[in-house]
């Protein structure tokens, strides 16, 4: 057999006058008709609908009735009621009045702990850690009955309100660990 050659084949070929192909116009025209019929139906529908809501009486509101408030003569103020207060009378008369003193008991200075580690380097971590917020921390050597500890700590404090301040500061950079306490 000779080979052929595919590439030189054109695709004008001479179409049979004996196969007859169905229009696609009819189909085209069916749906056609179909679409524009729904449409016409829709519409009609919604006109329909309009027309009998404008035919609905609205139903008429009941009036809301209150009960008239008794009328008062607002031309007389009242008395003002008697106080039992003996100090208006007494600065009046020039005598000296006694005050209750109290004194804020202050509970001693503070100190916040952040950390108590076995060895000298995890605390000096720490420590680094709390230089980079800007506050200055010292590390405590401790000796217990558990051996040599380690602790960061932070103060002396005079006011427990200034360390809960600061440790506030060390949570805004993840530094979750420390606890105030009194200092003894």
């Amino acid at each position: 057999m000779a080979p052929q050659d595919y590439v030189s084949r054109s695709n004008n070929k001479k179409k049979s006058p004996y196969k007859q192909q169905a229009p696609a116009s009819q189909s085209m025209s069916l749906k056609f008709k179909l679409i524009s019929l729904l449409t016409v139906l829709s519409i009609a529908g919604a006109g329909y609908f309009l027309w009998f809501l404008t035919g609905v009486e609205p139903a008429t509101p009941q009036p809301f009735v209150t009960q008239p408030k008794p009328t008062q003569d607002t031309t007389e103020i009242p008395e003002p009621p008697e106080d039992d207060w003996v100090f208006y009378d007494k600065l009046k008369e020039g005598q000296d009045i006694e005050v209750g003193q109290y004194e804020v008991e202050n509970k001693g200075p503070y100190k916040m702990q952040c950390g108590s580690f076995k060895t000298r380097q995890q605390a000096e971590s720490m420590k680094a850690k709390i230089a980079f917020s800007g506050l200055v921390a010292q590390v405590k050597q401790s000796s217990g009955t558990n051996g040599i500890w380690y602790k960061v700590i932070l103060g002396p404090y005079e006011r427990k309100r200034k360390a809960d301040a600061d440790k506030r500061k060390l949570r805004s950079n993840n530094i979750m660990t420390c606890e105030v306490w009194l200092w003894r």
